[in-house]
């Protein structure tokens, strides 16, 4: 495990602090409660003692978006009691049971095959299923990951609510490269108000990284994936 200095620590304390305030002020902005809002800090990179680090700030949810990096880490932390880890990489469907293995909530869930291959066998109880936000892809580019056709954001909802085990939480986006971020969210929001039609307890948005937590926040994020403004640009020692 990296060696982690107090002058580290205090940066760390810091950084987390001035993103929680940032937070705030754009949720009361958008006449909203702070408490509506999970900062959710991307460890994606980095150590394990950071992610230990930011356990001692009271940090209780880590991001990670590769399942080689996100399997060593979320065992090697197994003693960290209350810890969740978040999924927010795109998933292959031979891999889904591996990272539903540690992976408390799942953030890239963008195909009904991908449903079938996080399923469990039987049904679960609320407090065991694993979480699942439907990604939806906001650009023109169907490359890139996410329901590219909002038409279907539906049929993938239906299944996770039909499949053991797994929790339908809302939806999930990442903002397109070179758009004002706030009018790709607000797309982002009308999607989620259709989900709910199908799904009314599916009110939860994951949006806003680094650049554009705020905005994310002004059009109704309730879960915010927060990289570098919180662990800065430390890279692992090895």
């Amino acid at each position: 495990m990296t060696n982690f200095t107090e002058s580290e620590r205090i940066g760390l304390a810091q950084r987390l602090a001035e993103v929680t305030e940032r937070a705030a002020v754009a949720a009361r902005a958008a006449g909203r409660s702070p408490d509506e809002l999970l900062i959710i800090p991307v460890t994606k990179f980095q150590p394990e003692s950071l992610t230990r680090a930011l356990y001692d700030l009271g940090v209780r949810d880590f991001a990670e978006n590769r399942h080689q990096d996100a399997r060593v880490k979320a065992s090697a932390c197994e003693d960290l009691a209350g810890i969740v880890w978040h999924f927010v990489g795109q998933l292959q469907s031979k891999k889904a049971r591996q990272v539903r293995a540690y992976s408390r909530v799942i953030h890239s869930v963008d195909r009904v095959s991908l449903v079938e291959a996080l399923a469990f066998e039987h049904p679960l109880e609320p407090e065991l299923a694993t979480g699942c936000f439907i990604q939806v892809n906001l650009t023109v580019d169907a490359d890139r990951g996410g329901v590219a056709d909002t038409e279907d954001v539906q049929g993938v909802a239906e299944a996770i609510l039909a499949a053991p085990g797994l929790e339908l939480l809302g939806v999930m986006a990442v903002a397109p490269l070179g758009e004002e971020p706030r009018p790709a969210f607000a797309r982002l929001r009308a999607i989620s108000d259709r989900v709910r039609l199908v799904a009314p307890s599916a009110t939860m948005i994951s949006a806003g990284m680094t650049n554009d937590f705020e905005e994310a926040i002004l059009e109704g994020a309730t879960h915010l994936r927060i990289g570098s403004a919180i662990t800065g640009n430390r890279q692992p020692n090895g």
